[in-house]
């Protein structure tokens, strides 16, 4: 079936007009190459602010391009009777599948790319700003509270629109914000940072709901896990490698240059971007849903009309629809508060322990250089961790590995708590504490949002991917603070009352969590049920 838009003359015109108001930025940017392109405080010209009208309208063009009509939309939000539907979800994975993954991990690649950069864009800035590094932190912050409400806003969208819309609406904010390496002020920055990360925050969660929706139930574990593992690793490399590439000749500025383009290569490959045929079912597009089920199982059968409810597995589509109350109460309250635990845990561990980890590693004895050589030696290490995270999700069990790698990290923060306690000194130990430490939180985050993924129903799998994702900002957000206020300056401390959080999150998991790993997605809900 050809994949097309709602409005496919609106969304193209969109994307141009996109791509035009970033273009006008960039005679100035080539004007200041002798000046090694510093803009700071020059006054803007007239074609850079009719850029900056022309790119929200450009946006909003385009994000009306990719909205559907009214009625799928009352449909998604409001449903009606029950209809009850059998999905075949054990087709061989073909090449249409390898296809959506590829494109899926290039789209990820891109997204944690993006908030990769302000590490490498930080000092550039902070010497052409003429700012403190501590100022140009706040760059780090406002992404990071972008990606926080990004996550929310974008999970909400995609149950509402469409996983595909939502994607491709991060794409556009990519394109826009590739101002950021025009604007001649600090402030301007900030306000496109946070759109940025609003963007790469939305985007992830997503990609992990349609992967989860479109592959099949015994492949689904293993490739999201990888999915996560890849994307991540590959934008870490992307923005380091674009740094060594761009920014000698071309300033820090480049880096968020290099937005459009990217963010124009995921528009591009849009057509190895289906909708999820679960979200196009519930929406009562019956017959897209077909066709995109044609498309990757090979025959539009895998989509049968069932009069009974009680042959598995069913997929319950016109049902009664509710938002975020329903996650936090009923059959899915507990695994929520769970997951929401566990992800606040992660980011007070990889945002604010992690973070102060080399200067920590510094007042046991170890200079500075000594203690980056230790850190990228422990993160090699981990590496391969990665492949032992995706052999036990798909093989053993979905929610125990989530709950392995989190009594994990309890024990490498203990470990870190007991290094300092006792003056233990040995560089062995220590290393072993780090590589231990970092394939814990990599295991987490590797299988949280994947679970995330599979354990919500359609109508609110975005929704629930979404606020999980929030939750780990947000508890790097709170790292932040507390690491502005000096609770990281001691290893006892620190890992103490981390790992407590931590801990809490991993036996309300134990006692909540369900499995997932080989099963339809419709059948979880039930087994949710019957808890």
């Amino acid at each position: 079936m050809r994949i097309t838009f709602h409005h496919p003359v609106a969304f193209w015109f969109g994307c141009l007009i996109v791509a035009a108001g970033v273009c006008l930025h960039l005679p100035m940017y080539v004007m200041a190459a002798p000046m090694h392109f510093h803009l700071a405080g020059m006054p803007m010209d007239a074609e850079m602010l009719l850029g900056m009208v022309l790119i929200p309208a450009g946006v909003l063009l385009a994000a009306w391009g990719l909205m559907p009509r009214l009625a799928q939309v009352r449909m998604t939000t409001r449903g009606g009777g029950r209809l009850h539907w059998r999905v075949a979800d054990d087709v061989p994975l073909n090449v249409e599948h390898w296809k959506l993954v590829a494109v899926l991990a290039l789209a990820l690649t891109i997204d944690v790319m993006k908030p990769a950069s302000i590490a490498f864009v930080m000092p550039g800035m902070a010497r052409e700003y003429a700012i403190g590094m501590s100022k140009a932190g706040y760059l780090a912050l406002s992404a990071l509270i972008g990606t926080a409400v990004g996550s929310v806003v974008w999970g909400r969208l995609a149950d509402v629109f469409g996983r595909r819309a939502a994607i491709l609406l991060s794409a556009l904010l990519f394109m826009g914000t590739a101002i950021c390496g025009t604007m001649p002020s600090f402030e301007w920055n900030l306000v496109m940072c946070f759109m940025m990360g609003a963007a790469a925050g939305g985007m992830l969660p997503i990609a992990f709901t349609l992967m989860a929706e479109t592959v099949p139930a015994r492949h689904r574990g293993w490739l999201l896990v990888a999915l996560g593992g890849v994307g991540t690793s590959a934008g870490y490399l992307a923005a380091s490698g674009a740094a060594a590439l761009l920014e000698p000749g071309f300033s820090w500025r480049a880096l968020w240059l290099l937005n459009l383009p990217t963010g124009a290569l995921i528009v591009v490959l849009n057509r190895y971007i289906p909708e999820s045929p679960r979200f196009l079912a519930s929406a009562g597009l019956e017959d897209q849903a077909r066709g995109v089920l044609a498309r990757f199982a090979g025959s539009s059968s895998a989509l049968v009309k069932d009069a009974g409810p009680t042959d598995a597995p069913i997929m319950e589509i016109h049902q009664p629809r509710a938002g975020l109350r329903e996650m936090l109460r009923g059959r899915h309250a507990r695994i929520t508060l769970a997951l929401m635990a566990c992800g606040l845990a992660w980011g007070l561990v990889n945002f604010g322990f992690v973070l102060w980890l080399p200067a920590n590693l510094h007042k046991l004895g170890l200079n500075s250089g000594a203690a980056g050589v230790l850190m990228a030696k422990s993160a090699l290490l981990a590496i391969p961790g990665i492949a032992v995270v995706v052999w036990l999700y798909q093989r053993w069990s979905s929610f125990r590995t989530l709950v392995l790698f989190v009594a994990l990290t309890v024990l490498a923060l203990l470990a870190f708590a007991l290094i300092e306690l006792f003056g233990l000194r040995a560089q062995s130990l220590t290393i072993a504490a780090t590589v231990l430490l970092l394939i814990a939180i990599s295991g987490v985050i590797a299988t949280m949002i994947p679970y995330a993924a599979e354990i919500y129903p359609v109508h609110l799998r975005g929704t629930g991917s979404g606020l999980i994702a929030a939750g780990s900002k947000a508890g790097g957000i709170l790292g932040a603070v507390l690491g502005v206020a000096g609770l990281f300056d001691s290893f006892l401390w620190s890992a103490l009352v981390i790992a407590v959080p931590m801990a809490i999150a991993g036996t309300m998991l134990w006692r909540g969590g369900v499995e997932t790993s080989g099963h339809e997605l419709e059948s979880i809900q039930q087994r949710l049920q019957s808890q």
